[in-house]
């Protein structure tokens, strides 16, 4: 009976010293993890930036087949935010701060734990450098479990290694992935739309057209308007030299509208126009070679571009509807000149349509959303 006394004491003094030796280790932690990720930093960044992407390839979310994931409404961008609840704990991921194609800066709290975290995209040799760090404080919980699994480095930097590996693995295949099409001529009918009309830096038209379309589709609704169509953006000037462009944001509608004068959102009628149509299944990032296929195609077929503006792109499907970029398809428009045909040679040209009929059709975009 006395040594099960003396046993017990012992144990009863192994746990408080246990106890004292935990609370006394430093509770502060920075881990610090980065990877060559084999695709371009503009779309390395775009996928981290949109949360609605990290059940994709976050570890704790791929190994957790039962995590439940909420999304702000807003998923991109600083004020964007979720939470999780899995059977390793819950937490939640705010976004503080970005920098375009540079770095984003987010407030994370783990079941107790708060950490800052900062992610940095540089241009590298054969893709984007990423670089995953955090730096906070761990509660009482959270130190029992680093002291007995290796510390706070060797857990966190695994979790970080393992959703780097799936990151680089997810967009090799989904922004890398893509085909392109050039449809030949076909002519587009009448359009009216709504417009909001600026120049842009071209890299940058993917992010103002994510901010823009949401406002139009707003206006749209307050004012009960139906929207005809998919969203697309009229570029009326594009030079790649200097990586700026002036484009007009539009979502079609059924008719003119006249609006109060002084609004930044216009009422406008595209009018019908013959082009060369070239579609694109993929991401976003591979919009100029579709471009130079295009152009391809014009010389090829002695075919001069109309100079009343450089091109449209309609988003069929787009990443509202889908995550997968992949499978995001954008038909690409350029105004082609008529040719113009000897009488004594004349012979009609066949245009096809976008079902590629004979020419009597003509061409019906078919209704759906950006």
């Amino acid at each position: 009976m006395r040594i099960l006394k003396y046993l017990f004491l012992l144990l009863l003094l192994s746990l408080v010293a246990l106890s004292i030796f935990i609370a006394t280790q430093k509770g502060y932690f920075v881990v610090e993890r980065s990877k060559i990720i084999h695709s371009p930093k503009s779309a390395v960044y775009n996928y981290v930036n949109d949360n609605k992407n990290w059940e994709d390839w976050s570890s704790w979310a791929v190994e957790d087949s039962g995590i439940k994931v909420t999304h702000s409404q807003n998923t991109i961008g600083k004020g964007s935010s979720y939470s999780w609840e899995g059977k390793e704990g819950n937490g939640d991921i705010q976004t503080l701060y970005v920098k375009e194609n540079d770095s984003i800066i987010q407030k994370m709290n783990y079941d107790g734990n708060s950490s800052d975290v900062f992610w940095s995209f540089k241009d590298t040799l054969g893709g984007t450098k990423v670089t995953w760090k955090t730096k906070g404080k761990m509660g009482f919980g959270y130190k029992v479990l680093t002291v007995f699994n290796g510390g706070a480095n060797k857990i966190i930097g695994m979790m970080f290694e393992k959703s780097l590996n799936n990151l680089d693995k997810k967009l090799d295949y989904e922004i890398n992935t893509f085909s392109i099409k050039v449809n030949g001529l076909v002519k587009k009918l009448e359009t009216f739309y709504l417009e909001q009309s600026f120049t842009s830096k071209i890299s940058n038209v993917t992010k103002n057209a994510g901010i823009v379309f949401p406002k139009i589709i707003k206006f749209c609704k307050q004012n009960n308007l139906t929207i005809n169509g998919k969203p697309f953006v009229i570029y009326h000037t594009y030079d790649s030299d200097n990586d700026l462009t002036r484009i007009s944001i539009c979502i079609p509608i059924k008719e003119k509208i006249f609006i109060v004068e002084g609004s930044d959102i216009l009422s406008k009628k595209l009018e019908p126009f013959q082009s060369v149509k070239t579609t694109l299944t993929g991401d976003y990032s591979h919009n100029k070679e579709a471009l130079d296929k295009t152009t391809e195609y014009l010389d090829a077929n002695h075919l001069s571009p109309d100079l009343a503006f450089s091109h449209l792109e309609i988003y069929t499907i787009g990443k509202t509807e889908i995550k997968n970029p992949s499978k995001w398809v954008t038909e690409i428009y350029i105004p082609v000149k008529p040719k113009v045909i000897p009488a004594k040679f004349y012979k009609p040209s066949v245009i096809k349509t976008e079902e590629i009929v004979p020419p009597a059709k003509i061409e019906k975009d078919i209704p759906s959303e950006f």
